[in-house]
């Protein structure tokens, strides 16, 4: 059987092509009730908000009925993860269906396990998805009324893409559209499959990019300064999603430390976790925390294991997740959780069928901790996941708020997540900033700090650089670190004092209950503050829980910047031709201040991004 003629749903009103014929109970069975709103999971009824209709959410409920009053073939959704965006995607397509728009659905999304995670829950409202089509493969047959694929998938095979859509009047889901521009090929690609769609919805949880790539099939409009932002037909954010109870509320439990490490030229750096220092620094600092070889993730990974049993307390199944950076660091932290509490983790290290499977058996289990790299960052359903370590280098706000939405899918109100992170400027302020709605700019400054964070992080690891001049500066072993409870972070507010690790500071927040209601966590976290704060007080002198080391000396971050930037110099020296003093001559031009040897950290620091700016461009 051909690509191009697919099975129409049964009901939609078009012919059946070699399906069962009319009056068959088969025939009957499929047309009779199997798109009713009825058979969508509810949204825990029991708990919903004030205003919930039916089997929908109050938000939507709201933005179905925005959808069918605009009639738009395209109509972006922007939900916070964990809102539900695919039981809406759902109903709007029993709608469709029902109002004989489309009669075929096609689901694009970002991973293989997302792919048959849709085919799963459509199976639920009576819609069959293909889940296992292989490009060049005929995909219909009578069970199937469309298909589930990935973005890549859809890349390799526009034309193949386009002919099936055509085909038929066809409904295109795309799940975190933003992924259409991780290539500028893939977005081509994309525009040319679905060009042809009859509808199109598109779905994100993070309607924004870390750079400027153009999303596909997204409008965008300039904003009062002119930037061109994307336009959201409904937006659904993590402040009302909380408020609602759908979401529920985030504890960044964050921790400090100090850190050693050896640079290439043998010069022994030390550096205190998120004492501000230069951003070089501080990226050097966090890659040494992430260790697993040091004491700070071991630490970190037993605070978060008595987090977890405090948790279970009140949720008995609560499970949690580590997000590592690679493979070999997510498997020895597997080694370190299974010395902290016996029991071997889960491990999914790919996008692949036995990881999927994983991931579904952890989801159905009550097993303890999870790990994993990029996999479980995005779209995964796992909703006892209340407790999170994020280990990872990774910080644009795109990928950060994929990250924490692991944790927020609430099953009944009252659930709180908790999330250690490492006391880094640049994860606070975005732990910080959760609430923040965005959209993406195609206009923006690309120098904007916030969204640059990886690429230094990528430089500080060698992995990204503009030669293996660049690389080898970056090349540094780990020596030492440790780590103390630091603070936590909840709605943008600081709670606690640095305390030492098993104190009883620390766990007056790792022993906060599991289940508090949002208007309550503010309340006790002030409270266990005070607590803090009076025990410390009557202590004796010299039995005060020890304070944080003072900063490095300024003569260690001076010798790194002087290093780094005569490294930088020399790449562009090799590149361009021009001697060294003609190049730092030019950066004093450009960049103003003294010689080299009498130059400032900041004086350092603008002739080193300058450099960069230049080397990426």
């Amino acid at each position: 059987m051909s690509d191009t003629d697919p099975h129409p749903i049964p009901g939609s009103g078009a012919p059946v092509h070699g399906g069962p014929s009319a009056g068959t109970a088969e025939a009957e069975r499929l047309r009779v009730g199997t798109y009713s709103a009825e058979r969508l999971p509810p949204a825990f009824p029991e708990r919903a908000p004030r205003g919930t209709a039916g089997s929908l959410r109050a938000w939507q409920q709201e933005a179905l009925d925005e959808y069918l009053r605009r009639e738009r073939r395209d109509f972006l959704v922007a939900a916070t993860p964990g809102a539900g965006k695919t039981t809406f995607a759902l109903r709007v397509a029993t709608e469709l269906i029902a109002r004989r728009i489309i009669d075929r659905v096609t689901v694009v999304a970002p991973t293989e396990h997302l792919k048959n995670q849709w085919a799963d829950a459509a199976h639920h409202v009576g819609i069959r998805l293909n889940p296992e089509y292989k490009n060049g493969e005929s995909w219909a047959g009578r069970r199937f009324h469309g298909m589930a694929v990935t973005y890549a998938q859809v890349a390799t095979g526009a034309s193949l893409h386009q002919r099936i859509t055509e085909s038929h009047r066809t409904l295109v889901i795309l799940d975190e559209v933003h992924h259409g521009g991780d290539a500028l090929s893939w977005g081509d690609a994309i525009r040319e499959a679905f060009a042809g769609a009859v509808r199109r919805l598109s779905l994100s949880g993070t309607p924004f990019r870390s750079d400027t790539a153009p999303i596909p099939f997204v409008t965008y409009a300039p904003d009062a300064s002119g930037i061109r932002t994307s336009v959201t037909d409904y937006s659904y954010g993590y402040g009302r999603a909380l408020a609602d109870g759908v979401v529920r509320p985030v504890l960044f439990m964050a921790y400090a430390g100090r850190m050693r490490w050896r640079t290439r030229d043998g010069d022994e750096m030390e550096a205190r976790l998120g004492q501000g220092d230069t951003k070089d620094v501080t990226a050097q600092a966090w890659r040494t925390a992430l260790d697993p070889a040091g004491d700070f993730m071991p630490n970190v990974l037993a605070a978060a294991d008595r987090r977890l049993t405090e948790v279970r307390e009140h949720v008995p199944d609560a499970g949690g997740l580590v997000i590592a950076t690679d493979q070999t660091t997510a498997r020895a932290y597997a080694e370190l959780l299974l010395r902290i509490t016996g029991r071997r983790p889960t491990i999914v290290l790919s996008d692949e069928k036995a990881s999927s499977a994983r991931i579904e058996q952890f989801a159905k289990s009550e097993d303890r901790w999870l790990v994993a790299v990029r996999m479980v960052s995005e779209g995964v359903d796992v909703p006892r996941l209340c407790v999170g370590v994020y280990a990872t280098s990774a910080s644009t706000p795109l990928y950060f708020a994929q990250a924490i939405g692991r944790f927020v899918r609430a099953r009944r109100r009252g659930e709180v997540a908790s999330v250690f992170v490492p006391s880094v400027p640049a994860l606070l302020e975005l732990g910080a900033q959760l609430e923040r709605e965005r959209d993406h700019a195609l206009d923006r400054d690309t120098d904007d700090a916030l969204y640059l964070d990886d690429a230094l992080v990528e430089e500080a690891n060698a992995s990204e650089s503009v030669s293996e001049s660049l690389a080898e500066e970056f090349e540094w072993k780990a020596l030492e670190s440790d780590a103390n409870f630091s603070h936590v972070l909840y709605d943008g507010e600081e709670y606690g004092f640095a305390a030492a690790t098993l104190s009883e500071e620390e766990e007056d927040f790792i022993g906060l209950p599991g289940i508090l209601e949002p208007t309550e966590v503010k309340e006790l976290l002030r409270a266990r503050q005070q607590r803090q704060a009076r025990r410390s007080a009557e202590r004796p002198p010299g039995e005060r829980p020890p304070e944080l080391e003072p900063p490095a000396a300024m003569h260690r971050t001076l010798k790194e910047q002087r290093t780094l930037l005569n490294s930088l110099v020399g790449v562009r020296a090799k590149l361009s031709g021009q001697p060294h003093g003609m190049i730092h001559t030019e950066l004093r031009r450009v960049c103003g201040g003294p010689a080299v040897p009498q130059a400032t950290v900041a004086q350092l620091q603008a002739r080193i991004d300058y450099l960069r700016r230049i080397l990426h461009s």
